[in-house]
């Protein structure tokens, strides 16, 4: 398993750097030795770039975990033939052969990359490599950080939620790159293990990381806000809302972050920033998304004839529901910028790739190829979420609201049903085709999702470990 492992990561490092040849011809790749990798700073550099590089497939946030079957599971996109590409996805019917099929290159694909972390983690401290700078704390606090973001979201997927099931076994957290099997840890203590990981990134990332002087290119690796940010996920996961809070507001205040404006997103398509570059924590590269968000023979997101059983889409009815037009949301940036016409169908257009500025490859300069992981809107959601009353969470939501458009919800006398229902529609205008929805119904252990026709249990949460697993691997018994 330890060599299957390192085949794949090495042969994702020559994927994505196939101009470094020097390093890359120490040996024929079929033989290439952990020692050559990790003898140098740049071997470490190349490590971490794979592992981006592994995320961004579509097995995970390229597609499946982003815009695609976390999308369509919940209820984003609408079902309109048997053929659909995610019906039974759609329908959470995990026994069929569709889930299983995307469950397993989930499952695959992110302990594929989790082994790898737990390789350069292995080796960082007693490689003998050199770093300049602060890269020795950059690259393992990053590393530290993506252990716990792939564990967290294999937790949400194949676990029941903290809410329903704090003590119910969940899977394993795997710190150690090997061919043994680990017992599955309780969901109680899977989030101790993340929130130790980010603990440990933290410490490293403070006062080095880039991000914290305003580089903008730090927000496609795992660093110190997207590290805080987690750690409000995780702890509002947990049932920690006092330090959820903490880490959400202490990103807010950061000062870091803009919300888009009303210019940034009306101007002409080729400048039009759909996806709100300056309100992005974290986000990865996904270089090839075009071929199949908009340009391909099975675009999910442009009109074609040839598989349009593939579109992801709703009625244009659908959307104006989504997102209140009768009643004061026809105003909401996200409706009027990011719902378009295409063919005669309206599709979400918030990963039309839209970019007139050459082949540069700076990150800041460019507005495609980005699928973003975690956003400003989230920490002030989540700071509305686990506010002193619902007053004070109706004004935070206020200050969302304001930068989308939109008039602001009278404070005065909130509840918390009020609040709650309010804090429910961001999430579902905000993260529309972007894989958070799911989780947050998930975590509310939501009794029925926006948009669909089934009555649900916490169960109906819970993707099945993949049969590849449980047959070799005896920590699973399936039969309980």
């Amino acid at each position: 398993m330890k060599e299957k492992i390192l085949l794949y990561i090495f042969s994702v490092l020559l994927l994505v750097n196939t101009g470094c040849d020097s390093f890359l011809d120490v040996k024929p790749k079929s033989s290439i030795a952990e020692d050559d990798i990790f003898s140098s700073e740049i071997g470490f550099q190349q490590a971490i770039t794979g592992i981006y590089a592994s995320m961004a497939d579509r097995p995970l946030y390229g597609d499946q975990l982003s815009m695609g079957f976390v999308s369509a599971m919940a209820q984003n996109y609408a079902t309109t033939a048997n053929g659909f590409i995610f019906i039974e996805s759609a329908g959470l019917n995990f026994d069929k052969d569709e889930v299983k099929k995307i469950s397993e290159g989930i499952w695959q694909g992110s302990y594929n990359a989790i082994a790898g972390l737990n390789n350069i983690l292995a080796h960082i401290d007693d490689s003998g490599a050199t770093f300049t700078g602060d890269n020795h704390a950059l690259i393992k606090g990053e590393a530290l950080a993506l252990r716990a973001y792939l564990h967290f979201e294999l937790l949400r997927l194949y676990a029941v939620s903290f809410g329903q099931g704090a003590d119910a076994l969940a899977i394993s957290y795997r710190t150690v790159m090997n061919a043994n099997p680990e017992k599955p840890e309780t969901v109680t203590g899977f989030l101790a293990l993340a929130l130790k990981d980010l603990e440990k990134a933290e410490k490293l990332l403070a006062n080095v990381d880039p991000i914290l002087k305003g580089n903008r290119d730090r927000r496609f690796s795992m660093n110190f806000l997207a590290v805080k940010g987690l750690q409000a996920r995780v702890n509002l996961y947990a049932g920690n809302k006092e330090q959820a809070a903490k880490d959400a507001q202490y990103v807010i205040n950061s000062g870091l972050l803009k919300f888009v404006t009303n210019a940034q997103i009306s101007t002409t398509a080729a400048g039009k920033d759909r996806l709100f570059s300056n309100e992005q924590i974290f986000s990865l590269r996904v270089l090839k998304m075009k071929d199949w968000t908009e340009t391909g023979s099975a675009a999910y997101f442009r009109y074609t004839t040839s598989l349009s059983n593939n579109s992801l889409k709703r009625t244009a009815a659908n959307y104006q529901t989504l997102y209140e037009t009768a009643t004061g949301g026809s105003t909401d940036y996200r409706y009027v910028y990011l719902i378009e016409n295409d063919g005669g169908t309206v599709y979400p257009s918030k990963f039309w790739q839209t970019w007139n500025g050459g082949t540069t490859a700076i990150y800041t300069a460019r507005l495609d190829q980005t699928v973003p992981l975690m956003r400003l809107s989230e920490m002030y959601y989540i700071a509305a979420e686990t506010a002193s009353s619902p007053e004070a969470g109706i004004t935070t939501l206020n200050t969302v609201r304001a930068n989308r458009g939109l008039g602001t919800l009278k404070v005065e006398g909130a509840t918390d049903v009020f609040l709650t229902n309010e804090i429910t529609k961001e999430y579902q205008k905000e993260f529309y085709a972007e894989g958070q929805l799911f989780f947050y119904y998930k975590r509310l252990n939501f009794g029925r999702m926006q948009f669909g026709s089934k009555n649900l249990t916490k169960d109906s949460y819970i993707l099945p470990i993949p049969d590849s697993e449980t047959e070799f691997n005896p920590v699973y018994d399936t039969s309980k």
